[in-house]
């Protein structure tokens, strides 16, 4: 496992090279000019000084070695440097943003905490709703437990999070007045009284991205459960005299589980891509939303380092959903 590993993490520097050339590329082709954003005022020839200044003028070839330098040596030098009191970076010029004109990563750094903790909430929230879920649906075939769940998951799949948003918004912030529609990034959880405000506006960011998670795991996990019910040793453990939930939930349940971690380690990098959306209608003032303004500004160096560790994410995703599936099954072997 040790040595399938490391030749897997051997195989990912060249597919993260590649893909960081594609989303350069893309960026370069793209149309938008970072000074378009600035005012007419300004004469050509400061614009064009700027544009040198922000390095525009040099040739992509040039420009895409050197966003690499600072993405995988100088930025790692700057943050050992700030934890242990080093000066490995040497003054060394960071990835600076076009909009902000500060280091890309320090921005990124503030906005992360928001999305994790939204992010992170309604993928937990969503796991833990869909295993139930799948597992009474599969033991209940054709109920109307089962039909039920079906009719809230194909809901999951068919609603897009920029409809489910405002319809939420709609009914529960404008209709009820219950939750309130923005989220107050700067709220600081003090008391009993800010903690329930937390809540309140956590619900709906929420349970809009916890649909969508429901709806896949809640499916595989169903699915799974239903093609081990059949097999010979569930027949084999209730001859024995095994009560049914000893069956269910230590023989049938174990097996299940195989296929379904790798879809729920393999779903993180895709509930990120849904933040992006929710953010936007909520105002969470995290990474989607981030993206989202720096897309608008053609900040290249914001969205070029934001969508490469999006990259990055799913490609460690894959690898830790192979390693998990080799250390829970031991049939599997990766020699």
């Amino acid at each position: 496992m040790l040595t399938y590993t490391l030749r897997r993490l051997l195989l990912s520097i060249p597919t993260l090279l590649f893909i960081a050339f594609v989303i350069f590329m893309l960026l370069e082709l793209a149309p938008g000019d970072p000074m378009a954003s600035m005012p007419l005022t300004i004469p050509p020839e400061v614009k064009e000084k700027m544009r040198e200044a922000l390095g525009l003028g040099r040739p992509w070839y040039v420009r895409f070695p050197l966003w690499l330098n600072q993405f995988f040596i100088v930025e790692p030098q700057y943050w050992f440097d700030q934890t242990f009191g080093t000066n490995f970076a040497n003054g060394a010029q960071r990835i600076i943003s076009f909009q902000s004109r500060s280091p890309v990563f320090d921005t990124i750094a503030e906005r992360m905490p928001q999305t994790l903790w939204v992010v992170g909430m309604s993928y937990v929230v969503g796991v833990l709703i869909a295993l139930p879920i799948g597992i009474i649906s599969a033991y209940k075939q054709y109920s109307v437990f089962d039909q039920a769940g079906t009719f809230v998951s194909m809901i999951g799949f068919s609603v897009p999070p920029f409809f489910s948003g405002v319809l939420l918004i709609v009914v529960f912030s404008v209709q009820l007045k219950w939750l309130p529609s923005i989220y107050d990034t700067t709220h600081v959880v003090t008391g009993w009284d800010s903690f329930v405000f937390q809540l309140r506006q956590m619900v709906m960011p929420v349970m809009v991205l916890a649909l969508q998670t429901t709806a896949q795991v809640s499916r595989y996990m169903r699915a799974s459960m239903l093609d081990n019910l059949g097999q010979d040793y569930v027949r084999t453990a209730r001859a024995k005299g095994m009560s049914e939930s000893v069956v269910v939930m230590k023989h049938v349940l174990r097996n299940s589980m195989l296929p379904v971690i790798t879809v729920i380690a393999l779903g993180i990098p895709a509930i990120f891509g849904g933040a992006i959306i929710t953010e936007q209608i909520f105002k969470v003032n995290g990474l989607g939303q981030l993206l989202i303004t720096a897309l608008q500004g053609s900040d290249i160096p914001m969205v070029m380092t934001i969508t490469f560790l999006l990259a990055v994410l799913i490609v460690m995703m894959n690898l830790i959903a192979d390693v998990l599936y080799g250390i829970l099954d031991p049939r599997i072997r990766y020699d």
